[in-house]
């Protein structure tokens, strides 16, 4: 069997470039690392989305010891996951009117941003992670959602609000955002529900499978001690 080789010239330059395609992605991920980012569990207009927070460095190697992430405007209620290592605490705004919350009531207030106070300092080069559960702005698919975000440290702080435009080069320190698609089918409730009763339904059918394949056994086995029950009575009469 004959392999095939690559000339030493080829294998030098491949090797070369693994290296500096390596080098390239550890360098864009600490570049991503040295942000406050946001990670939404969906991006569906309309949907209920848990929206995960993070920041992984302090001001200038100051410990970070609050984050203050301002809520967009078409957002009205927001519910903090709770963080062992903070205090957390919703800042409220009266609306100029109510605004219908889709269940029989209305908004009169809404949350304008949600701050985090650390019971200790976080140390620099330490990540944390904050979690926000909120509805998306409805029929808003293609627009771009930010949260500007105030990192306070010990020695300073870093204001995470610049506007980050398409097509543009990335701001020094841009506001954590993503943008909005198109509405699902569902409002994630809804998925969520039907994504479980198709678990259930697979579930009762490899159950009954179960049953159908428990019967045809004990049949078998039924069949089986019958047909050695006439051999032994046969072998007896013989005899």
């Amino acid at each position: 069997m004959h392999h095939l080789s690559l000339p030493s010239r080829a294998v030098t330059r491949l090797a070369l470039g693994g290296a500096l395609g390596l080098g390239a992605t550890f360098l864009a991920a600490g570049a991503a690392s040295a942000h406050v980012t946001v990670t939404p569990s969906t991006t569906a207009s309309g949907a209920y989305s848990v929206l995960t927070f993070s920041n992984g460095h302090g001001c200038d190697g100051s410990p970070t010891t609050r984050i203050s992430i301002s809520i967009p405007d078409g957002i009205y209620a927001v519910t903090p996951t709770r963080h062992a290592d903070y205090t957390i605490e919703k800042v409220m705004e009266t609306l100029d009117e109510p605004i219908d919350d889709g269940h029989g009531g209305e908004y009169t207030q809404r949350v304008a941003e949600v701050v985090y106070t650390a019971t200790a300092p976080l140390p620099d080069g330490y990540r944390d992670a904050f979690e926000l559960q909120l509805k998306l702005p409805d029929d808003a698919d293609g627009e771009q959602l930010a949260f500007p975000t105030i990192q306070t440290c010990e020695t300073g702080e870093t204001a995470w609000i610049d506007e980050t435009v398409e097509g543009e080069p990335e701001p020094e320190t841009p506001a954590p955002a993503f943008t909005l698609t198109a509405a699902d089918a569902g409002d994630g409730h809804g998925a969520e529900t039907a994504a479980t009763t198709e678990v259930s339904a697979s579930s009762d059918d490899g159950d009954s499978g179960t049953g159908a394949v428990t019967w045809v056994a004990l049949a078998l086995g039924a069949l089986g001690l019958l047909l050695g029950g006439a051999a032994f009575v046969r072998s007896g009469t013989k005899a």
